[in-house]
C-alpha cells in the first residue's frame, strides 16, 4: 500500500489592509515595510490557491505544511490563515508546525497555537512540541523552531528540552515498523547566519543516533536536498519554495511536494516529485519522480 505525503511551505498570507500604527511598533514596522514594497507583489493569493488546487487534484492522503502562514503576526492575520487551512484540509489530514513569521514578536508568540491547536497536536492530543501522528504506517513527528527574533533575524531554535523530548521519541518508534517524517520549518543547514537554526549540529547529532527517514521544511523558499549521514544510512532532508511566490528573481515560483511511500521486502521506497510553476501561470509537473 502506498500512502502519498504532499508538502508545502511559507504561504504568506496577505496582509490585512491598513494596519494600526501601534501595532506596528518594534520589528513589525520593517516586517510591513517589506511587504508593502517587495514581498506582497511576490506572494499571490491566486497563484497559492492554484497550487493549493492542484495538490488537492492529487489527492494526496496527508499534507504537511511546514509554516509562515502569517507574516507579522498581527492579530488580525490569524483568522483568515485559520480560514485557508481549513479549506485545504481538515486538522486529520493536515500536519502544521510553525514558522519564524508565525511567531514574529514576543507580544503574539502563542497566537499560532491557540489558533492551530488540533493542528499541531499529537494523536493523544497533549499540547507542545514534538507532537507525534500515526497515519497508516507513517509517523510524522511535528518540531517548533519558531522563536521570535531581533529585527534582520530569521534564525530559529528547538532548544535543549524539545530536543529531549524529540529523543525521547524518537527512542520509543524505533522498534516499530514505520516510516518516520519529521516536520521542521528551518533547514538543517543555512547560508546564512541571520536565518539559521542555531541548534542545528545538536539536531542533526540527535538524528545521527536515533534516525528518521525524511526530513521536510520550508524557510528558505527555494528546492533543495541534502543528506544527513548515519550509522545506518543517510537520512533525505527536502526543502520546498514557498507555495505563493511568483516571479520572484532571486527565488523559485511556487511549488509542492509529493513522496509516495511503500514498504518493500528491502525497507523503504520514498519516491519524490514537484509540482509547481516554471514561467507559466499553470502548475505542471517540474522534474522526473525520484527516489529518495
Amino acid at each position: 500500500m502506498t500512502f502519498t505525503l504532499a508538502h508545502l511551505s511559507d504561504p504568506h498570507l496577505p496582509l490585512p489592509p491598513k494596519p494600526r500604527f501601534a501595532d506596528l511598533a518594534s520589528k513589525r514596522m520593517l516586517g510591513y515595510l517589506n511587504w508593502t514594497r517587495n514581498r506582497h507583489s511576490i506572494h499571490r493569493r491566486e497563484i497559492l490557491d492554484a497550487l493549493v488546487g492542484d495538490l488537492q487534484a492529487q489527492q494526496p492522503d496527508h499534507i504537511a505544511v511546514t509554516g509562515d502562514l502569517v507574516n507579522i503576526a498581527l492579530p488580525a492575520e490569524f483568522a483568515p490563515a485559520r480560514e485557508w487551512l481549513e479549506s485545504v484540509g481538515p486538522p486529520d489530514r493536515v500536519s502544521l508546525v510553525p514558522g519564524n513569521h508565525d511567531t514574529y514578536i514576543t507580544a503574539t508568540a502563542t497566537h499560532f497555537g491557540e489558533s492551530f491547536t488540533d493542528y499541531v497536536s499529537g494523536d493523544d492530543g497533549a499540547p507542545g512540541y514534538p507532537y507525534l501522528r500515526r497515519r497508516d504506517h507513517v509517523a510524522l513527528i511535528g518540531v517548533s523552531s519558531a522563536v521570535p527574533s531581533a529585527p534582520f533575524m530569521a534564525t530559529g531554535r528547538l532548544g535543549e528540552a524539545q530536543r529531549s523530548r524529540l529523543e525521547a521519541m524518537l527512542q520509543g518508534l524505533a522498534s516499530e515498523r514505520a516510516f518516520r517524517v519529521l516536520l521542521i520549518h528551518h533547514p538543517l543547514r543555512s547560508r546564512s547566519r541571520f536565518k539559521r537554526l542555531t541548534d542545528a549540529s545538536a539536531l542533526i547529532a540527535l538524528l545521527q543516533r536515533h534516525p528518521v527517514d525524511l526530513v521536510l521544511h520550508g524557510h528558505d523558499h527555494v528546492h533543495a536536498t541534502i543528506r544527513i549521514d548515519t550509522p545506518t544510512g543517510t537520512i533525505p532532508v527536502i526543502g520546498v519554495p514557498s507555495a505563493s511566490a511568483f516571479n520572484d528573481h532571486h527565488r523559485p515560483s511556487a511549488a509542492y511536494n509529493l513522496f509516495a511511500i511503500s514498504e518493500t521486502n528491502d525497507g523503504w521506497r520514498c519516491e519524490h516529485r514537484s509540482r509547481g510553476f516554471a514561467g507559466t501561470e499553470t502548475v505542471q509537473e517540474l522534474r522526473d519522480p525520484v527516489l529518495l
